[in-house]
């Protein structure tokens, strides 16, 4: 039997429906920050990740997925989504748009050959944003605030926000000569992963998985000592505009995050849950990417984070999601003219915005009453031909047992009223999120 490949998984009942409460979730946020919905391709060249992510990114150097195709071209398959994003806004010249900022989100799939472990798959889903053409630090207060709002609407409550600033170009280059300094003598003792960071770009080593809790890397430089006055007064305006919004954050000199386009404020997005602290998100801005792929000098700002690692904190957590996998009504059947007359129901029911399904594997009457309980079938209809001859139909409520008989043109306002009733006395005296949409 042909098996999934290593690090990937069916999505599948009641957890994609999980999926899909998350994913609209999503959409919905963005849509109130005026965000647009951009898709962008699985897989891109070679050199847009090299470039783009960098060439030091752990992804780069290690996770992504290459390949050379049929033209002898190098492509990857996307590791990330900032990158593939920033392509479309040079290729389909969005910087001359006259409505800047450019303000799009993505959900999507990303690849990364790295170990799975739970959260973390080497087939992974993204959802994220970018903000493109506003250096106003305000920016980077709504996109933090955007992502805290989507958690606190799922459920995650006790979010924490961890900032730091990696400051601009001069600041990050007085910062970049300090690391070497201050782990020069130390580099024996780097893992091998460190030694080649140390040359090619220090700030990575911060990202050690390996000693990254060691006292030296404790006792490290921090970024925001060697902030010129520029640097300090954004990352100041920054933090002012977070209180302003009542986002709780905590600054943390450690975030120095993974990707080589960073610069100014980056910050992780931390869920505290039974099982402990979880990282769900991050993000930060980069001004410099987009000249670095070749366009006009740009200021930038976005975050990310995976479906796979948000469902995990909401079970750690212990939040249920409002989805259910039930029916709005079965309808059930004897003979053949029956079934003619339900399957043409069950079709003006459905155009009609109910979830309806009909018997289709010749159950006996008694089997299809199962069969409805299965799919959890709020209400259910025989079909008799005696009923049918007189408009009407008996509408029996499998909670409370109770049957209505209903004429057949009044069966859709029926069904509205009564579904919208069954709704509010089971979701938690209108507490759930079926009352807040």
């Amino acid at each position: 039997m042909i098996t999934k490949p290593k690090g990937t998984k069916d999505i599948l009942g009641l957890e994609a429906k999980k999926w899909k409460y998350v994913e609209r979730v999503v959409e919905e946020v963005m849509d109130k920050y005026n965000y647009n919905y951009i898709r962008t391709p699985l897989f891109e060249s070679t050199e847009l990740f090299h470039r783009g992510v960098g060439e030091t990114s752990d992804i780069v150097t290690k996770e992504t997925y290459d390949f050379t195709d049929r033209g002898e071209r190098r492509m990857t398959l996307r590791p990330e989504g900032t990158a593939g994003v920033v392509r479309s806004y040079l290729e389909n010249k969005m910087y001359g748009d006259a409505t800047q900022p450019i303000k799009l989100y993505y959900n999507g799939t990303m690849y990364r050959y790295e170990r799975p472990q739970a959260g973390r798959e080497r087939e992974l889903t993204q959802f994220g944003c970018e903000l493109i053409g506003s250096d106003d630090p305000a920016t980077d207060a709504e996109v933090i605030s955007l992502a805290l709002q989507i958690y606190h609407i799922l459920g995650l409550k006790e979010v924490v926000v961890h900032i730091n600033t990696l400051g601009d170009a001069a600041s990050r280059d007085n910062y970049r000569n300090a690391l070497l300094a201050y782990f020069e003598p130390h580099l024996k003792e780097l893992c091998d992963d460190c030694k080649n960071r140390y040359n090619k770009n220090p700030l990575r080593i911060l990202d050690c998985k390996v000693d990254g809790n060691s006292e030296l890397f404790q006792n490290a430089p921090k970024t925001i000592d060697y902030l010129n006055k520029e640097s300090k007064e954004r990352f100041d305006k920054v933090c002012e505009y977070l209180d302003i919004l009542e986002v709780p954050y905590e600054i943390d000199s450690s975030i120095v995050r993974g990707l080589d386009y960073y610069n100014h404020v980056v910050f992780e997005f931390e869920a505290t849950t039974t099982s402990g602290k979880m990282a769900i998100g991050g993000g930060g801005r980069y001004n410099g990417l987009i000249e670095q792929l070749e366009g006009p000098a740009t200021p930038a700002i976005g975050f990310a984070a995976g479906i796979d690692r948000l469902l995990l904190a909401l079970e750690h957590k212990g939040i249920e999601l409002p989805v259910k996998e039930e029916l709005d009504l079965y309808l059930l059947y004897v003979n053949e003219e029956e079934k003619k007359y339900a399957l043409y129901l069950t079709q003006e029911l459905r155009m009609n915005g109910f979830k309806v399904e009909m018997e289709n594997m010749g159950r006996s009457l008694k089997a299809q009453f199962k069969q409805a309980d299965r799919l959890n079938a709020k209400f259910t209809i025989v079909l008799n031909s005696e009923e049918l001859n007189e408009d009407e139909v008996t509408v029996k409520c499998t909670k409370t047992k109770e049957e209505t008989k209903v004429q057949l043109d009044a069966l859709i306002y029926y069904l509205d009223e009564n579904l919208a009733e069954e709704d509010f006395d089971c979701c938690c005296e209108g507490e759930c999120h079926h009352h807040n949409d």
